[in-house]
């Protein structure tokens, strides 16, 4: 059974005690890649007492600054959200994700996002998801604390492990995009959008967040990265009256 290449991700927890307890509930079930995005209280002292034991995993916790640092190198990335969103990526019932989760991490590294205590995850963090959990509680009490929701998910992955998750059939040579590069293709998708005026600029996220969604669900192997990459490039090369037939036929023109 391997867990190790899954990265159980707290985005901004406000609590000390919340993150002894999700360490807890990690070690629990043969989980230890823990990542801290931002924590409010760290080190602190009600985090070990939380622990239990578990000292040995807010030890080797890693800690960032950013959700960018946090998902270096994932292929994979799943985000917990109690409340339902207009646009998200599609929803999936914990057991259906941890399939998914412990599947593709035998190929390469899978994250799963928890939000802050009182609000969750943001919509923007929501839309570096490839999926979206739900945990089915009480419609009339679905208040779920931080480290019982990582229990709940850490209960599943370890399942799913036992389980014996079959051996992810590759649908590309090529392995998939990260998080990082997809976040630099984003971004470089929205300058060039911004450029050739396409994006309305009174209300340009709609749109950008349409597109996340449906690159998540495409999700580009590494070489159709590159290509899309390339694509941008040569559209700004475009604009500039740089592309490669045009400096070409300058040169033949005398231009050069």
């Amino acid at each position: 059974m391997k867990l190790q290449d899954i990265r159980i991700v707290l985005v901004e927890p406000q609590l000390a005690a919340n993150i002894g307890s999700a360490a807890r509930a990690m070690k629990t079930m043969g989980l230890h890649e823990l990542h801290l995005v931002n924590p409010r209280q760290w080190p602190h002292a009600d985090a070990s007492t939380m622990a239990s034991g578990a000292d040995d995993v807010l030890t080797e916790a890693r800690v960032h600054d950013t959700l960018d640092q946090a998902l270096a190198g994932a292929g994979l990335v799943v985000g917990l959200s109690a409340r339902t969103r207009n646009l998200s990526s599609p929803a999936e019932l914990p057991s259906e994700s941890a399939r998914r989760v412990v599947m593709e991490s035998a190929r390469y590294p899978a994250a799963v996002l928890f939000g802050r205590e009182r609000t969750g995850l943001t919509n923007e963090e929501v839309d570096r998801c490839h999926r979206v959990v739900h945990i089915p509680a009480n419609p009339d009490y679905s208040s779920l604390n931080l480290a019982a929701a990582v229990q709940v998910m850490s209960y599943e992955l370890r399942q799913a492990a036992l389980a014996g998750a079959p051996a992810p059939q590759p649908a590309s040579e090529w392995p998939p995009a990260t998080a990082e590069q997809m976040e630099q293709f984003h971004r470089h998708l929205e300058e060039v959008l911004v450029r050739i005026e396409f994006l309305r600029q009174e209300n340009p996220r709609v749109l950008m967040r349409r597109l996340r969604l449906m690159f998540n669900r495409a999700r580009p192997d590494h070489n159709e990265y590159q290509i899309l990459r390339g694509i941008l490039a040569h559209i700004e090369m475009g604009m500039e009256g740089t592309l490669p037939g045009q400096r070409k036929r300058a040169r033949e023109q005398g231009g050069e």
